[in-house]
């Protein structure tokens, strides 16, 4: 008489309850894309002040770590330190050079300043060289011509390989 009992019990038990494990998989494919999707493999981590509105692009590369030089209507920076005062984004005739208008002077020293050392740096260290490349941000209504002259700068200090920060269009 118990084993009939027990008998019964197993035949509830097996069709009595079914596990549906349709909407948990369902909810850790969604974590899944969202974590995939959010999940960022650039070691730079670029924040532009509130001030400063990078222009929009596609590309998808990612930037990389290098010296930063921060262009904003206000101001120019090298790494966060102020280096000259812009007027309504046009940089001062008492900054320029007389003789190559194209030429920021107060620029022109910080980065060679940054340079030498990064080459003097590179000397002592053999993981370290210095490879020329800077990254800019530049406020996107900022004329032309800044860029045009803070590039040419960059250049003459020793710095080749620019790069312009973007705001991707998501």
């Amino acid at each position: 008489m118990k084993r009939r009992g027990f008998k019964k019990y197993l035949d509830n038990r097996n069709s009595a309850f079914k596990i549906q494990i349709t909407s948990m998989v369902d909810m850790f494919v969604i974590l899944l894309v969202f974590l995939l999707k959010s999940y960022s493999t650039s070691p730079v981590n670029i924040t532009p002040s509130g001030q400063l509105r990078l222009p929009q692009s596609t590309s998808p590369t990612d930037p990389v770590d290098v010296l930063k030089v921060i262009v904003s209507k206000d101001a120019l920076f090298v790494e966060n330190q102020k280096v000259a005062d812009l007027n309504n984004g046009r940089f001062p005739a008492s900054i320029t050079d007389a003789r190559d208008p194209q030429f920021i002077r107060p620029l022109y020293e910080e980065l060679d300043k940054r340079a030498v050392s990064q080459k003097n740096l590179a000397k002592v260290n053999d993981t370290v060289d210095f490879n020329g490349k800077v990254l800019m941000q530049i406020d996107r209504t900022l004329p032309y011509s800044v860029l045009k002259k803070i590039m040419y700068t960059s250049m003459l200090a020793g710095y080749y390989d620019v790069k312009l920060a973007v705001m991707t269009k998501d």
